[in-house]
């Protein structure tokens, strides 16, 4: 059976930490950000960590 391939869209927004876990950014602070308060804009810089229901599936597709 041959290689599976890595999902390239996956590949490219998530990646794995030195424990397994998976980090990612949030989405939306790309633009109307006048809109936005301080703190929202300030989490959304932040990295976050995915659910771990998420964790195997996402995985998989970037073969960590």
């Amino acid at each position: 059976m041959p290689k599976m391939k890595t999902k390239k869209s996956a590949a490219k927004r998530f990646k794995v930490t030195g424990s397994g876990k998976i980090t990612y950014n949030k989405s939306g602070n790309r633009h109307n950000s006048t809109k936005k308060s301080s703190k929202r804009k300030r989490r959304l810089r932040k990295n976050t960590t995915i659910s771990h229901a998420m964790s195997r599936r996402t995985k998989t597709m970037i073969q960590a």
